[in-house]
């Protein structure tokens, strides 16, 4: 009898908790999970982005560390050859210098006749006034202006290396007997050249000559004194800029 009245008790209850109770709690449960997993997503799906991010960071990291290896390289490799650069200028400054002193020297006896020797620019100047080099209106060269070159070439023969540049220069004074200023310039620059060469042996490779006639001055024609300062032949000595190049050249 008790178990008769037990089973219907029980069914009774399983229906009762299958209807109320348990299954909206499940469905809770579901939900829950179901949001979870959505949120589960999403988290993947921020860490996937964030693990490409940080790949693409490193990427570009890498690349930045070999541009800048790269550039330390390029950096130091020019450095090493601005050092060797300023070692030969340095050295060529110096040859200059003493190029400098030897004509001072050499050339004191011409000075109260119009020469002057004096670094510009890099560059040794002698300065020879045309009086003491040539007639008036004449490219020939005198006995006393071949006198004034003997010095100039001995020290010159010293310093194989150095470049010469004779450049003739005029006043504005129209020249008499037909020619013009620029003409008689450039056949005085010739004239000194071909003494250079033929008198005292200097190398004809290392001899360049120029005429500027009038438009050169160092002073204004306005007057006697600077007109007579105008008519010049300047002897221009360059230091050995092919001996720069090549200790670059060596160094690529």
């Amino acid at each position: 009898m008790l178990q008769k009245l037990i089973l219907p008790g029980v069914a009774l209850f399983s229906v009762l908790i299958s209807s109320c109770g348990p299954s909206k709690k499940l469905q809770a449960s579901y939900t829950e999970v179901s949001q979870l997993q959505a949120k589960n997503a999403e988290l993947e799906k921020n860490l996937n982005t964030v693990k490409q991010e940080s790949a693409d960071q490193k990427t570009s990291y890498d690349k930045l560390q070999t541009d800048y290896s790269n550039y330390k390289k390029q950096c130091e490799e020019t450095q090493e050859k601005l050092a060797i650069v300023r070692e030969v200028l340095t050295e060529e400054a110096e040859t200059l210098q003493a190029v400098q002193d030897k004509l001072d020297s050499a050339l004191v006896d011409f000075k109260e006749k119009g020469v002057e020797v004096y670094y510009k620019n890099g560059l040794v100047f002698v300065s020879m006034a045309d009086n003491l080099l040539y007639k008036s209106g004449s490219a020939v060269l005198g006995a006393e202006g071949k006198q004034a070159l003997a010095p100039l070439a001995t020290v010159l023969q010293d310093y194989p290396n150095l470049k010469v540049i004779v450049l003739g220069n005029t006043d504005d004074v129209q020249v008499k007997k037909g020619g013009d200023n620029w003409s008689l310039s450039t056949e005085r620059a010739n004239g000194v050249v071909r003494v250079l060469r033929d008198q005292y042996k200097v190398d004809p490779v290392r001899l360049t000559a120029a005429g500027k006639g009038k438009y050169n001055p160092i002073a204004e024609n306005t007057s006697a004194e600077g007109r007579a300062k105008n008519r010049r032949t300047d002897i221009i000595l360059n230091p050995d800029i092919e001996r720069v190049w090549n200790s670059v050249r060596q160094e690529q």
